[in-house]
């Protein structure tokens, strides 16, 4: 059955009471990619990381308690995820650990340089030109900095459930080559579900 176009965009930038329990949902049924995600990233104490389209932000929360000695950064275009995550993350927040934005991650509001490290989970679908998107992360990383990314790549099954207007699906190969076009050195490896990749990209 494919997913209603609200929904869908619910998905992309969740507002309201309905984004907040859509956010809820989603924080439980995208944990396993998400902690995944996170040991590909392997974060070290000291290191500054960004997560790309943070949403219900538990995914950062977890990150920042788990890894004390490091700090921690969140872009979300969605307004009301980011105030709930900076009034229920507010000690982190208060103790500059944790800083999070409103903001469109084709303009990263961050100087040159400024991450070790990024990662972004179901969020690539949503970039309508994602070479902008990777071209600012290669931007923000230091050299030799990591992207990671988790994904669900195109595939008849998934497309039939999802609205194309608002998902825009792709390969893994597809991903591979824009990683490398944005000056990226990329590696993937399967995800621990159908279709499910995550993507490992140095800064050159």
């Amino acid at each position: 059955m494919r997913r209603p176009v609200f929904i869908a965009r619910q998905a992309e930038r969740p507002t309201g009471l309905l984004g907040r329990a859509l956010a809820a949902i989603m924080a439980v049924e995208t944990r396993s990619i998400n902690d995944e995600v996170l040991r590909h990233l392997a974060i070290a104490p000291g290191e500054r990381i960004l997560e790309i389209g943070f949403g219900h932000g538990r995914t950062l929360e977890r990150a920042a308690k788990a890894t004390a000695e490091a700090r921690f950064a969140g872009i979300d275009h969605a307004e009301d995820m980011v105030a709930a995550v900076a009034r229920r993350a507010h000690r982190l927040v208060e103790a500059g650990r944790l800083e999070v934005r409103a903001g469109d991650s084709s303009a990263l509001p961050w100087p040159d340089a400024t991450f070790d490290g990024a990662y972004a989970v179901h969020t690539i679908y949503f970039w309508e030109d994602p070479g902008r998107h990777l071209a600012e992360v290669r931007r923000v990383l230091r050299p030799g900095g990591r992207l990671v990314l988790g994904f669900r790549e195109r595939a008849p099954e998934v497309e039939a459930r999802v609205p194309a207007q608002i998902y825009h699906l792709r390969s893994c190969d597809e991903v591979l080559t824009l990683l490398t076009a944005a000056g990226l050195e990329p590696a993937a490896s399967r995800g621990r579900g159908p279709g499910l990749w995550v993507v490992e990209a140095r800064r050159h």
